[in-house]
């Protein structure tokens, strides 16, 4: 579900009902079935309106935000073209597969791409000599930042599978 004109009609309805978001989430938990609710955090993201908020949720989520304030799904979502039937989390992870929109969106050292990749560092230094005498260039994603070393995730992935692919 999508978020009504990026939330306004939901926080109107919050303020109508003199709920703040720690008490939203608080009545999720008592019109949800399973009393398990939603967390503040999670509702927060939706009734947001700064930088953090998430535009859609899951039915689930928008069913019970909507049920808590008494309000029709309808007067504060609407259906997305793309249906979340599960959790936005990104604590919950719903495959095994790692996508782009999964990658960090900043430059990793050295540590942290081979936490990422889940390779050694000297791993990495063997790729990167490598590929130096091979193509007498840079590793795909390699930026020399001073005298470190600063990898962009994006471009490390696309060449390894460009050298999977070229092998």
């Amino acid at each position: 579900m999508r978020r009504l004109d990026k939330g306004a009609p939901l926080r109107a309805a919050m303020k109508a009902a003199e709920l703040d978001i720690p008490r939203l989430a608080a009545k999720t938990k008592d019109v949800d079935p399973t009393g398990e609710g939603l967390s503040r955090a999670l509702v927060g993201f939706i009734a947001g309106g700064g930088k953090t908020a998430r535009e859609e949720c899951s039915d689930r989520a928008a069913e019970l935000i909507a049920t808590a304030l008494g309000k029709e799904v309808d007067d504060l979502f609407q259906a997305s073209v793309f249906t979340l039937r599960e959790s936005t989390s990104t604590r919950r992870p719903q495959t095994g597969e790692r996508r782009k929109s999964e990658l960090p969106e900043r430059l990793m050292d050295q540590t942290e791409l081979s936490q990422f990749l889940r390779k050694s560092m000297s791993w990495i230094d063997k790729q990167i000599q490598e590929w130096a005498q091979e193509h007498e260039s840079h590793w795909p994603g390699l930026i020399y930042v001073g005298r470190s070393r600063r990898f962009d995730p994006h471009e490390v992935l696309a060449g390894m599978q460009r050298q999977r692919t070229s092998a």
